[in-house]
């Protein structure tokens, strides 16, 4: 019996591309797939990052604050069971962010520098530069 193993979505939906509203809901379409893939198969290491980017859709398409809030802080949670740092920090800048747009800059400040601050290495990755600089313009 074959058994596939999931993908994380498309490169266009992971940079959160989305011009117009069509293209945000095809890609909160292909998120709904992919979780319930996880459901199907129990391959669990992407489904926090499906709840961030469902998340940054939301926001993108209709900028439903609160229900973002809802997918990151479930993103946090599900990479956190995991032990996934990365994709609990992508997370947490993803929630930061909004935070920040919310004025809630402490709390955002805190949150990330948390997570940042177990890192001891790959400083020149994406995602670390990426919170860096977040934690720099919320100080």
């Amino acid at each position: 019996m074959s058994h596939r193993r999931y993908a994380p979505p498309t490169a266009r939906i992971a940079r959160n591309e989305c011009s117009n509203s069509s293209e945000c809901a095809r890609g909160l379409s292909a998120l709904a797939e992919g979780l319930e893939a996880v459901e199907r198969h129990g391959e669990r290491l992407w489904e926090p990052e499906l709840h961030r980017l469902r998340g940054e859709l939301l926001l993108t398409q209709a900028g439903d604050e609160a229900e973002a809030e809802v997918c990151f802080r479930q993103a946090i949670e599900l990479a956190r069971r995991l032990q996934a740092e990365s994709l609990e920090l992508r997370a947490a800048m993803s929630l930061s962010r909004l935070w920040q747009k919310q004025g809630q800059r402490e709390e955002a400040r805190q949150l990330l520098a948390d997570i940042y601050g177990w890192f001891t290495e790959g400083f020149d990755t994406p995602d670390l530069q990426g919170a860096k600089v977040l934690l720099e313009k919320l100080s």
